[in-house]
């Protein structure tokens, strides 16, 4: 990756944080470092960055809070929680707040690079791709480029983060087929561990919800296997 990607980097511990300010850095990514959830917040009002790196526990505004303050504004930008807890509540949680991915304390410096350019391979779009992009769902279109799903009986749009496009394009893929849960773990979160499976099954339910309006689409739950978008 090159040095045209900005981190928004918030992290109390005054220690690691520069440990990893200095670490991405020297792996060309721009990096701003904030001590506290409040800070953060402004700079990121302030400035364009392309991904956030958030520690759960901070003062003044937790990561959970920051996250949920940043999603106002941007449904896309991309978050990554560091955190020491380890719970699967947490985790859920994060995921509820609107992460793309979670990492408990300790990690190595490479993991954490991994995650981050997996991450901006996935969300930054290239247009030139030869593979279908729009989908007509019922009474909805589907744009996975524009990550826009619109309702035409009234005209009324909903902008879809980077996840819930990604996971609607492969369920539109796999029309009336069964789109097996491992390969959507893989192909999205690039892990099927089981705090990445609850995610999925968070936004599942949010793409059902976005569909509701239409009675002819509905989103099975295939037992053992994964999931069928069927029309």
């Amino acid at each position: 990756m090159n040095e045209k990607f900005r981190i928004l980097l918030a992290e109390d511990d005054q220690n690691l944080g520069l440990l990893l300010k200095e670490y991405l850095v020297a792996k060309n990514y721009n990096t701003d470092l904030f001590v506290d959830g409040e800070k953060a917040y402004k700079a990121f009002c302030n400035n364009h960055y392309d991904i956030c790196i958030f520690d759960v526990m901070m003062p003044k505004k937790d990561g959970f809070s920051l996250a949920k303050d940043i999603r106002l504004n941007n449904k896309e930008i991309p978050i990554i929680f560091l955190t020491a807890k380890s719970m699967k509540q947490d985790v859920f949680e994060g995921f509820k707040s609107g992460a793309d991915d979670y990492i408990t304390k300790p990690f190595s410096m490479e993991e954490l690079l991994f995650r981050i350019e997996a991450i901006l391979r996935r969300t930054q779009k290239d247009f030139s791709k030869e593979e279908k992009t729009e989908f007509e769902l019922g009474i909805f279109s589907f744009d996975s480029h524009r990550q826009t799903l619109i309702n035409n009986s009234n005209k009324s749009d909903v902008k879809l983060t980077t996840k819930e496009s990604d996971l609607l394009k492969l369920l539109c893929l796999n029309m009336n087929e069964v789109l097996e849960r491992n390969y959507a773990l893989k192909s999205i979160w690039l892990d099927d561990n089981y705090f990445n499976a609850r995610s999925m099954d968070v936004y599942i339910t949010k793409i059902r919800k976005y569909l509701k309006d239409e009675p002819r689409i509905e989103i099975l739950n295939v037992h053992g296997k994964g999931y069928k978008l069927v029309m």
